[in-house]
């Protein structure tokens, strides 16, 4: 009897055991799947989850917006852009440093000199490149930026540049002002330089990296996050639930995906050159130097008749180029009349009882912080954001006005950004009602410069239809885009931030938002025109141009 007893205990608590397993198995995969759902799907163009086990995509893809699913429309705009951006670049195999483009050795001349020019009048000007061992050069691919100036009259303008792929290159300037008119060409990279850019482009996205803080109570775990992410390890997907940008991070081995509180800048690859490769990349010999003249560099040019110059005027079309023009270092636009705002009171006048929205990168920032410096009665409110970081709020009780900034959403270089901060600049669109007092100004560049174009088509796209919404319910808001800029590069920046990379941002900027209704403040020959060092944050006096710029949108001259 005891003995029947004692087995009948056994087999009790054995099954006892074998139900707590089981309970704890099944607890466990529930919250795999609670956390993990996202890490085994994919979101398409249009916001719907796609199963990698029906669409055979891999449970971790290397690049999210590979996967992306377009349009035809959206597909033909987008082949049309990349093809556009096509550098010309002959694959001539491993070029030394000696048979590369030397802007030392290489030359330009004034092609159509003459005794004076009249304003208006175009300057054509020819490029000569040529290597280290000052033989021709017979390809092109070569960056060059280009152009006019008066150093006395503080006036500047672009110009420019057809490459005719055989080692020339000619220069177009329209002569915009009266004047003694200097002629100045720059090698930004050699084309040798251009080919290591563009394997960086498509075979290295993730030469910047970035990380995310997971925790919950006392336990805490550091994993890095991009766009795209190499090897095999299970994945957080951060994938956007309305706009479809992908985002990931490599799952914590402990924490569930739901347990991240930051985001912030991981750092920068090394070793990404081999020495051949670096010697296409070296300050004061290759990156942003001059190419001289071969005769004279400089033009006379005198002023147009009053007839003359208003028939000027009426035959700048929309696709006018330059788009304007520096003179007594005050930025003139060739399609209208800017107001200049001098004045704290004139910038209060023109914002009363409006809301500003300035969304984007560090760029726009500085708006907000040129804003909130010169205008007095702008007093900013501490949200008790980080520094640099955001979001920022200024309010002028007064004068009813609000100005608000607020950055994009990853890919982000700052230093720590709270995961509820991280929003899409396309979903705060979506939330803003519009209307006459609203305004709305957009920059967003910069941080896309290491990933391939698709990336950032992908993004201006889901913004351009959240603009295009915004102005069908409310026509009478005010959007204005900022362009990319022009800044300082040295060997390391060339591989991150180059202005090469910058221009191909830039064009497909301007062509995805021509059209659309939204006014456009030139930045770009905003920074290349003018005689100050190109810096990633301009100047106060060019950002006082893009301000008078933007304000002149806002509050347009009557006429």
């Amino acid at each position: 009897m005891w003995i029947n007893f004692f087995k009948l205990r056994l087999f009790c608590c054995v099954l006892a055991v074998l139900m707590v397993v089981v309970l704890v198995i099944n607890v466990t995969q529930v919250e795999y799947l609670d956390h993990e759902t996202a890490s085994a799907t994919f979101i398409d163009s249009s916001g719907q989850f796609v199963s990698s086990q029906v669409t055979g995509i891999s449970r971790n893809p290397f690049c999210g917006y590979e996967h992306q699913i377009l349009s035809s429309r959206e597909r033909l705009e987008e082949d049309s852009l990349l093809a556009a951006l096509q550098w010309q670049v002959p694959d001539v195999g491993p070029v030394p440093l000696l048979k590369s483009t030397d802007p030392s050795s290489s030359y330009f001349v004034i092609l159509n000199s003459a005794a004076f020019f009249k304003v208006g009048s175009q300057l054509e000007v020819l490029v000569h490149v040529q290597d280290f061992q000052r033989k021709p050069k017979k390809y092109g691919g070569d960056y060059l930026q280009a152009r006019i100036h008066s150093p006395k009259l503080q006036a500047g303008a672009v110009g420019r540049v057809v490459d005719y792929q055989n080692g020339f290159y000619k220069v177009f300037f329209t002569l915009l002002w009266p004047g003694r008119v200097k002629v100045s060409i720059s090698l930004v990279h050699p084309s040798e330089g251009i080919r290591v850019l563009q394997h960086l482009q498509e075979e290295k996205p993730d030469r910047v990296y970035f990380k995310s803080l997971f925790r919950s109570g006392r336990i805490s775990e550091t994993t890095e996050c991009n766009v795209c992410l190499p090897g095999s390890l299970p994945l957080c997907n951060f994938t956007d639930l309305y706009t479809g940008e992908p985002w990931f991070c490599f799952k914590p081995k402990k924490l569930p995906c739901s347990s991240r509180i930051n985001h912030f800048k991981g750092g920068y690859l090394k070793g990404l050159l081999t020495a051949a490769e670096s010697a296409f990349f070296q300050s004061g010999v290759n990156i942003k130097m001059p190419i001289n003249s071969s005769g004279p560099d400089w033009v006379t040019v005198i002023p147009r008749s009053i007839k003359e110059t208003n028939s000027l005027e009426l035959s700048q079309g929309l696709g006018t180029f330059p788009s304007g023009y520096y003179y007594k270092d005050q930025w003139r636009p060739r399609k209208f009349k800017m107001r200049q705002f001098n004045d704290p009171d004139n910038i209060t006048e023109c914002l009363q009882r409006k809301v500003v929205y300035l969304f984007g990168d560090s760029t726009i920032r500085q708006w907000f912080e040129y804003l909130t410096a010169f205008v007095p009665d702008l007093v900013e409110f501490n949200l008790g954001s980080p520094k640099n970081v955001g979001p920022f709020l200024a309010v002028d009780q007064k004068h009813n006005i609000l100005l608000k900034y607020r950055c994009h959403g990853p890919p982000i270089r700052f230093t720590t950004v709270f995961s509820n901060d991280l929003r899409y600049v396309a979903n705060e669109l979506n939330g803003i009602v519009g209307g006459k007092n609203t305004v709305v100004a957009i920059a967003v560049w910069s941080h896309f410069s290491t990933f391939p174009l698709e990336v950032y088509i992908r993004r201006l796209r889901n913004i351009r239809r959240a603009v295009v919404q915004l102005l069908d319910r409310s026509p009478k808001t005010v959007v204005v885009i900022r362009t990319a800029n022009a800044q300082e590069l040295g060997p390391e920046v060339s591989l991150f931030n180059s202005d090469w990379y910058n221009f191909q941002l830039d064009t497909i900027l301007r062509k995805m938002f021509s059209g659309v209704g939204v006014y456009l403040v030139d930045a770009w020959e905003m920074t290349l025109a003018h005689y100050l060092p190109h810096k990633l944050h301009p100047d106060e006096v060019i950002v006082k141009n893009q301000l008078d710029m933007f304000l002149s949108f806002v509050c347009p001259l009557e006429t």
